[in-house]
Order: C-alpha cells, then sequence, then structure tokens
C-alpha cells in the first residue's frame, strides 16, 4: 500500500511538471483546416523546429505554398515543421475553410500542417499568434509572414511576405536551428 501511495503522489507532483514542459507557443490544440480533427500542438510538434506563417489562398503571395511545401519536403526528416494557419485578417482568404482548402491541398499540393482559419492579430489572435506577437514583439503585417521557432519553443526569426520560403537566409537560419536540436 506505502508503494501504491508512494507512486500517487510522485504521478501528481509530476503532472504540472509535465504539463509545464510544453512551450508557451505549443500549449492546446488547434483544428485542422476543413477538418473536424484536431492537433495536440504539443504532442505533434515538441522539440521540433518550426516555420509558422500565417497564409491566405487569394494573395499575391500565395504562390509561396510551393516553396513552403519544398522547404518542408526538404527537412521534415529532420525534425522540422511548416505549419500554416489561414487567416482572414487581411481579406486575402475569402470564401470559407472548404475553398481554402482546395487552393492548399489541390491547387499546391501542400502537405504540411495547415490549421483551421483563424484571426492572427489582435486581441482575438489565436493562442499560436499571441504568444508569437508577445515573444517577436511583432504582428503579421501581411499574409506569409514567417515565423521561425527553435526546438525550445522560442521565435528566434521573422521574415516578412516578400522573403521566400527558399531564400537563403531563411534556409541557413532553418539548417543552423535544426543542427541545434
Amino acid at each position: 500500500m506505502k508503494m501504491l501511495t508512494t507512486a500517487v503522489i510522485t504521478l501528481a507532483l509530476s503532472a504540472p511538471a509535465i504539463a509545464k514542459s510544453c512551450p508557451d507557443i505549443l500549449n492546446g490544440s488547434q483544428r485542422k483546416l476543413n477538418s473536424n480533427e484536431t492537433v495536440d500542438l504539443c504532442e505533434t510538434f515538441k522539440g521540433k523546429t518550426l516555420l509558422v506563417v500565417n497564409t491566405a489562398s487569394q494573395c499575391g503571395y500565395t504562390p509561396q505554398f510551393e516553396q513552403l511545401e519544398v522547404l518542408y519536403q526538404k527537412y521534415k526528416d529532420e525534425g522540422f515543421s511548416v505549419i500554416g494557419f489561414p487567416s482572414n485578417d487581411f481579406n486575402q482568404d475569402r470564401g470559407n475553410e472548404e475553398r481554402s482548402a482546395k487552393v492548399c491541398y489541390l491547387d499546391y499540393g501542400v502537405t504540411f500542417p495547415m490549421m483551421a482559419r483563424s484571426p492572427v492579430k489582435g486581441s482575438n489572435a489565436n493562442p499560436v499568434f499571441a504568444e508569437i506577437s508577445k515573444q517577436a514583439g511583432v504582428e503579421p503585417r501581411w499574409n506569409f509572414y514567417k515565423y521561425l521557432i527553435s526546438a525550445k519553443g522560442e521565435v528566434v526569426a521573422t521574415f516578412p511576405s516578400s522573403v521566400t520560403p527558399v531564400s537563403p537566409k531563411l534556409m541557413a537560419l532553418v539548417e543552423s536551428q535544426i543542427s541545434q536540436r
């Protein structure tokens, strides 16, 4: 009985430590784009280098989906992921989630995780972008703003929309973060 009591106390005391072991940026779940399925961010992405991008289906930068997919495919087996967050904050993700999903999956062949459409700036920003903005000190200024997140869950670089996903500078920083894991 004493052994069982000790085990219960140990589990009770370690539960907050387990919950706290996930970086703030990955606390919680997000619904997948055009789906009822959710993703536990901590379980799925903890310990990975991430490129978090706010996307839009009808923007001049929408073709960046192709390069985001190239980047994802190049490094996905090395502890890296791109995560897309569609948003209509800049009025260029018109239509519904079904339309956004068509653009991502069918038009551009995206296989990296795409979350449900949500605000990415202001007081209604989804929790991931609220934490990113808090850490980086900057909200997305337009669609396809990119945030490089370390394996520890810290924003290490931001890139404006005009920086392509396969730019030498962005790729060098991704490689540097992957090598630090």
